[in-house]
């Protein structure tokens, strides 16, 4: 039996979003949000090796280390920079 390929295609978009489903950042105007490379900045001073950094939904994503070493996927409220889900 063949699939539709529109099924396949939806299936693809619903798990490529449920990353930042799972983390519920508040929504801020874009102009309200730390910019990027400052948000990279202050993450790599508090010790964090960042291997990938992206915006994801209304938040801020991190895939690397912390400073222990430990590897780590943080999702940052994109304004405050407050931890809104942490899995290790």
């Amino acid at each position: 039996m063949n699939i539709p390929r529109i099924a396949i295609a939806l299936v693809c978009l619903l798990a490529s979003n449920l990353s930042y489903a799972w983390a519920d950042c508040k929504a801020h105007p874009k102009n309200e949000w730390m910019k990027e490379a400052d948000a990279r900045a202050r993450l790599e001073k508090e010790g964090y090796k960042i291997k990938s950094f992206k915006t994801s939904g209304e938040c801020y994503e991190l895939y690397g280390f912390d400073k222990k070493g430990a590897q780590v996927e943080i999702y940052f409220d994109a304004k405050t920079m407050a931890v809104v889900k942490r899995a290790e």
